[in-house]
C-alpha cells in the first residue's frame, strides 16, 4: 500500500454529501473521486471509467468471489455497485488521495478496511424536516419513492455516531469551510 489517505463521505440522499465532495476535489488538497464498478447498463449520458466503471454481472460477481472489492452492494436484482481496491490504488499511485461519495454502509466498510488511514465524515442535515424538505425540494420523484428515500434516511441517521465525525450542513459555506478544514487538518497529521 502506498501513503496515501482516504477521505470518506457518507449521509442519506438530500444532505449534500456531493456538493460537498465536488467542492473539495475543486481546492487544493490533492484529491481524486473515487469511482465506483456499475453492472447496470450505462444511460446515455454517461462515460466509463469516468462516471462508474460498467463492468457485466457475471464479471461483477467474478471480482467478488476474488475479493477485489473493497465494498459492494446488490442495490437491485442484478444491479451491483462497488468500489474496487483497485481504484484506490490506482489513485495513490498518482500520488492522490482518496475520496469517496459513498452510501453509509460502503463508507463504514472502507473505514473499517483501512482504519487510521481514513477519515470518516458523515455529512447531517440540520433536523429530519430539512431532508425531507431537500429531498421534497430537488425530487420529481412519486410520493412512495420519496417516503422509501426517507424511510432509508431516517435508517441511514442511525449510524452517524460510527463515523469518526459529524458534519452538520445547515449553512452550505461554512459546512464548505468546515469539511475544508477536516480534510486538510487529517492529511496533515
Amino acid at each position: 500500500m502506498s501513503s496515501g489517505k482516504l477521505i470518506i463521505f457518507s449521509a442519506p440522499s438530500g444532505a449534500g454529501k456531493t456538493t460537498l465532495v465536488k467542492y473539495l476535489l475543486s481546492t487544493d488538497l490533492n484529491l481524486q473521486f473515487s469511482i465506483s464498478a456499475a453492472s447496470r447498463e450505462k444511460r446515455p449520458n454517461e462515460i466509463h471509467a469516468q462516471d462508474y466503471y460498467f463492468i457485466t454481472v457475471d464479471d461483477f460477481r467474478s471480482k467478488i468471489k476474488n475479493k477485489e472489492f473493497l465494498e459492494w452492494e446488490e442495490v437491485y436484482t442484478d444491479h451491483y455497485y462497488g468500489t474496487l481496491k483497485s481504484e484506490v490504488e490506482r489513485i495513490w499511485t498518482e500520488g492522490k488521495h482518496v475520496i469517496f461519495d459513498v452510501d453509509v454502509i460502503g463508507g463504514l466498510n472502507i473505514k473499517k478496511y483501512y482504519k487510521e488511514k481514513a477519515l470518516a465524515v458523515f455529512v447531517m442535515p440540520p433536523t429530519p424536516e430539512d431532508l425531507e424538505k431537500r429531498l421534497k425540494f430537488r425530487s420529481t420523484e412519486s410520493d412512495e419513492n420519496l417516503r422509501r428515500r426517507l424511510d432509508k434516511a431516517r435508517h441511514e441517521l442511525s449510524y452517524a455516531e460510527k463515523f469518526d465525525v459529524i458534519l452538520i450542513n445547515d449553512n452550505l459555506e461554512q459546512a464548505k469551510k468546515d469539511a475544508y478544514s477536516l480534510v486538510s487538518d487529517f492529511l496533515n497529521k
